[in-house]
């Protein structure tokens, strides 16, 4: 097998003019960077270094290989054909909470733009082989802005969803932790200004379980329609999701994310 093509969604990957992407982030306490330097065959070479603290334990990367896909061709074939993808499981509850609530309802691009200058504005910074990289800013760090402060990141919209997840981070990490995913987007969800969208968004970016993440939004709608155009899908999102989930079958999750991963690399016409 090849080897995989890392799955670069998550707006803290950083990407280089030499073709590498890094990333930093908490794990068990400890600060890693992951770098993702491109392989001979297409794929990625991972390497995974501790920045800072005094745990071993490493950043979760899971490897999906669409050869196990099985049902209706139409859509399995052109996610076999890009061959295996990895992703790195956000270690931190809070983390991937706070990056999914800086997504709400706005274009990803602009998400993007914001997640990171927040983080370079308010996280912390560190150097890597690769180059420098910033932490998400810590539920403290976002208790202390203020508004005017949002208002200069532009992010006043956001201001509400954030210092609710962090207050709820800050009194419930510990129980979040040692939760099932299903648990945790039912907890996840009961925090204010946290809807289904966030809470599925959140648990999915942490477990890399894809069948809980909101897999009819119109990033799943998009990337199927140009994966499959010969599919008449739904437009309606509960009538995609219906057929969505009908076709997937049990590997709800792997479709999911292969299409999300499919869409990620086609949408910017680079490898991931």
């Amino acid at each position: 097998m090849r080897q995989p093509i890392m799955m670069l969604d998550h707006p803290g990957w950083l990407r280089g003019d030499d073709g590498h992407a890094r990333r930093v982030l908490r794990s068990a306490g400890s600060v890693w960077s992951v770098i993702c330097t491109p392989a001979p065959d297409g794929g990625h070479l991972v390497d995974l270094v501790r920045l800072a603290g005094d745990s071993d334990v490493a950043p979760v990367v899971d490897t999906i290989d669409p050869r196990s896909l099985v049902g209706d061709p139409v859509v399995r074939e052109p996610l076999r054909a890009e061959g295996p993808v990895a992703r790195v499981r956000t270690s931190e509850v809070w983390e991937a909470l706070g990056t999914a609530v800086t997504r709400q309802v706005i274009k990803a691009g602009t998400a993007r733009e914001n997640y990171r200058r927040f983080c370079e504005t308010y996280g912390e910074r560190y150097d890597t082989a690769a180059g420098p990289a910033w932490l998400f800013p810590s539920p403290e760090t976002v208790l202390a802005l203020s508004d005017d402060e949002f208002g200069v990141l532009r992010m006043k919209f956001f201001r509400g969803g954030l210092r609710s997840a962090a207050e709820a981070s800050l009194k419930a990490a510990d129980d979040w932790a040692d939760m099932t995913g299903e648990q945790l987007v039912a907890a996840v969800q009961s925090v204010r200004r946290i809807g289904p969208w966030t809470a599925g968004a959140t648990v999915a970016d942490v477990t890399n379980d894809y069948s809980l993440y909101p897999f009819a939004d119109l990033a799943v709608r998009t990337w199927a329609g140009k994966l499959a155009p010969s599919v008449d899908w739904p437009k309606p999102e509960p009538e995609f999701g219906r057929l969505w989930r009908a076709m997937a079958g049990a590997q709800l999750s792997e479709w999911t994310l292969l299409t999300l991963a499919w869409g990620v690399r086609h949408a910017t016409g680079v490898a991931l």
